[in-house]
């Protein structure tokens, strides 16, 4: 939880396979309130593999889950890249 803390201090925050697998309820908890304390004032990269529409069921429960996405959604750039995984090519 240390860490958690420490990293919601810096001015860029990277949240890399974000969706890999759901989170328990405490860590959607712990999440809303590192996006809340970081909303406005600071930096998130987000990387997903996971469509935005499909985070609800991730994120546990939805009341926190419209929170979050609320804060995250809205004020964001959206960059969605298609086409054949880069780490698949390299290892061909």
């Amino acid at each position: 939880m240390e860490k958690i803390i420490m990293r919601k201090l810096k001015e860029i925050l990277i949240l890399d396979d974000f969706g890999v697998s759901p989170l328990k309820a405490a860590e959607s908890r712990d999440l809303l309130e590192i996006i809340e304390d970081r909303a406005k004032l600071s930096s998130t990269i987000i990387t997903s593999q996971l469509p935005i529409k499909e985070w609800h069921g991730y994120l546990h429960n939805p009341t926190i889950a419209d929170a979050i996405l609320d804060r995250i959604v809205h004020n964001a750039y959206k960059i969605e890249i298609q086409g054949e995984s880069l780490r698949k090519t390299k290892m061909d």
